[in-house]
């Protein structure tokens, strides 16, 4: 009978297959590793764009409330607009009154 481990068998694992599975090996292995390297740098450039981005709107958020219009100055404008528009409509409901004059 046939012997499973025939010369040919085992010179064909020792030359071909075990140098191709160890290449194979170490290309899995590399390809591995520079992925992980590629993931932690995009990470890093990720969280540094994200810190810039915070200071960014801190910053925005702060130069609004500078220049932001306060509360007492809003109400001294609808005082003025609601004094002159008064002023319009008291000219539009005595039309008469102009022209009488």
């Amino acid at each position: 009978m046939d012997d499973p481990f025939s010369p040919d068998l085992v010179w064909w694992i020792t030359v071909v297959e075990v140098p191709a599975l160890t290449g194979l090996f170490w290309l899995v292995w590399r390809n591995r590793r520079e992925q992980e390297d590629d993931l932690q740098r995009h990470r890093q450039f990720t969280e540094k764009a994200l810190a810039q981005a915070r200071e960014a709107l801190s910053a925005y958020k702060l130069e609004v409330a500078k220049t932001y219009a306060s509360i007492s100055y809003l109400k001294d404008v609808e005082r003025r607009l609601t004094e002159h528009l008064l002023r319009i409509e008291a000219k539009l409901d005595n039309p008469q009154r102009k022209e009488k004059e």
